[in-house]
């Protein structure tokens, strides 16, 4: 891999985890450029949460708080970037009557009800999948090609979607180089292979609709993408994956 590759993927770790990446030396390569590389950071800490969940199930815990235990793992990774977009998105469109309102509401660093209830809804729903498929036996597989499926799709809804504002993270991470969305979902669709063909392909169905239907609410809602929509997305399609596979078992 290329010194600038390199650099890419330390570049997507930094902005998607706080996983350790090392240093950037000279010019650092743009959020759009390094955006291939989102799905690996969702193979990262998918190993890290399945780690978690496998280690809690030889302990002899129950799959339910082996699987909150494999969902706070994964917010430390994170930082819980993702799951406060979640939480900022659902302030913002339950309680913005403008998209004025809405895009200084999902600025806000507060939470209000919405963004409560919509974390609690996705936390429960998310541990409710994978305590069924860790009593399946197939928990592992699914949170590491999930966690990088739920990402892959976010380059491509940068580049898809126009900024809801003129400056902040949505407007600096769009590009207009396609191939890095083309990669990303490439590398996405490959980490759900484990789950099998026939599995990998419906759920990777699945995801992309998901994440088709919050752009076209937020395209309408706020006009365009922010940083909190791409977290939310990553939220909302990892939510569709678990409902599907947890659907199948």
């Amino acid at each position: 891999m290329s010194p600038s590759r390199v650099d890419e993927v330390r570049l997507a770790f930094m902005l998607l985890s706080r996983l350790p990446a090392g240093r950037i030396d000279g010019v650092a390569p743009s959020m759009a450029a390094s955006s291939w590389a989102w799905p690996l950071v969702g193979l990262a800490v998918g190993t890290i949460t399945a780690m978690i969940c496998g280690l809690s199930l030889w302990l002899g815990l129950p799959p339910v708080m082996a699987a909150l235990l494999a969902l706070a793992a994964g917010a430390l990774a994170t930082g819980a970037m993702h799951e406060d977009g979640l939480a900022d998105l659902a302030d913002g469109f339950g309680g913005g009557a403008d998209r004025a309102r809405k895009l200084e509401i999902m600025r806000d660093s507060r939470i209000g009800s919405y963004g409560v209830v919509a974390l609690i809804v996705a936390l429960g729903f998310r541990a409710t999948g994978i305590a069924t498929l860790a009593e399946a036996g197939s928990a592992s597989a699914a949170l590491i090609g999930i966690a990088a499926a739920s990402r892959a799709v976010l380059p491509a809804a940068l580049f898809l979607m126009p900024a809801a504002r003129s400056d902040g993270l949505g407007q600096s991470a769009a590009g207009d180089d396609p191939m890095p969305a083309m990669i990303a979902l490439g590398i996405g669709f490959l980490c759900l292979l484990p789950l099998g063909f026939g599995t990998a392909l419906l759920t990777a169905v699945v995801i992309a609709l998901a994440a088709l239907i919050l752009a076209a609410v937020a395209i309408r809602q706020i006009g365009g993408q922010t940083g909190d929509v791409m977290g939310a997305m990553q939220q909302v399609t990892e939510i569709a994956g678990w409902a599907v596979l947890a659907a199948m078992v």
